[in-house]
C-alpha cells in the first residue's frame, strides 16, 4: 500500500497545482483489494502525507488513519458498481461546479453533451445525481443503483465525481470533465455543434468508455 499511498499523495497534489481543488475541498481515493485509501477530512490536497491517509473497507468499516473524507460513500459507490474502478476523484472545479448549479442536466443519462472526442473517450457519459447535501449516504446509494453505466456523476450545486482504472485514468477525466464544462461555458447561447450520436457511441467503443442514447 505504501506505493499506491505515494502515488495519491502526487496525483492529488497535481490536481491541486493546476486550481481544481480550492482550500481543503476535493477528495481523492485509490482501491488495493478490498481496501480503500482516502484523503482524511478536511485536508488540503497540495499538502497530504502519504502515512496519513484513511484505510476503509469497502463496506465503508474505518480500518485505520484519521477520520476519511465524509464523501466517502461516493468513492465506495463507484469502486461496488464496477470491479475494474481502482481511483476516485470528486472535486469543486470552478467550471464543472458552475455547470452543476443549471436547473437541467442536458439529458437524462448526461449532464454534459459530447461536446469534443476527449470529452468521450476520458469520460464518456456524465449523469447529474439531484441535490443532496455532502456526505449523503443516500446519494452515494442513488449512484451505485443507477440503471446504466457510468464513470462520473455531477453532483448538483456541487461538482464531479469521477472514477478510473487507474489514479492517472481518474486524474485525467476529472480534468477533462472541467475542460469541457469551460468550452461549454465559453460557448454560452451560441450555437453548437455537438458529436453526432453515432460518432459518440463509436469513440466510447473504442476507447473503453460509455455512451448510450438518452431514455
Amino acid at each position: 500500500m505504501t506505493a499506491l499511498a505515494h502515488e495519491l499523495v502526487a496525483t492529488a497534489a497535481h490536481l491541486a497545482g493546476l486550481g481544481l481543488s480550492p482550500g481543503s475541498s476535493g477528495n481523492v481515493s485509490a482501491r488495493d483489494g478490498d481496501r480503500v485509501l482516502v484523503t482524511p477530512t478536511g485536508t488540503d490536497l497540495a499538502a497530504l502525507d502519504p502515512g496519513s491517509l484513511s484505510v476503509l473497507d469497502l463496506d465503508g468499516n474505518h480500518l485505520d488513519g484519521p477520520a476519511p473524507s465524509k464523501e466517502y460513500p461516493l468513492h465506495l459507490a463507484f469502486y461496488r458498481r464496477e470491479h475494474a474502478t481502482r481511483a476516485v476523484v470528486h472535486l469543486h472545479s470552478r467550471h464543472a461546479a458552475a455547470l452543476s448549479c443549471r436547473r437541467a442536466p442536458w439529458s437524462g443519462r448526461s449532464a454534459l453533451p459530447p461536446i469534443t472526442p476527449y470529452f468521450v473517450m476520458r469520460v464518456g457519459q456524465i449523469p447529474m445525481l439531484p441535490y443532496a447535501p455532502p456526505g449523503d449516504p443516500a446519494q452515494a446509494s442513488d449512484l451505485e443503483l443507477l440503471a446504466f453505466p457510468c464513470r462520473a456523476a455531477l453532483l448538483q450545486n456541487h461538482g464531479p465525481v469521477v472514477a478510473g482504472t487507474s489514479l492517472r485514468a481518474a486524474a485525467e477525466a476529472a480534468i477533462e470533465v472541467e475542460e469541457a464544462s469551460a468550452l461549454l461555458l465559453l460557448l454560452g447561447e451560441q450555437p453548437v455543434r455537438h458529436l453526432a450520436p453515432e460518432e459518440a457511441t463509436a469513440l466510447a467503443r473504442k476507447y473503453g468508455t460509455y455512451w448510450e442514447p438518452s431514455h
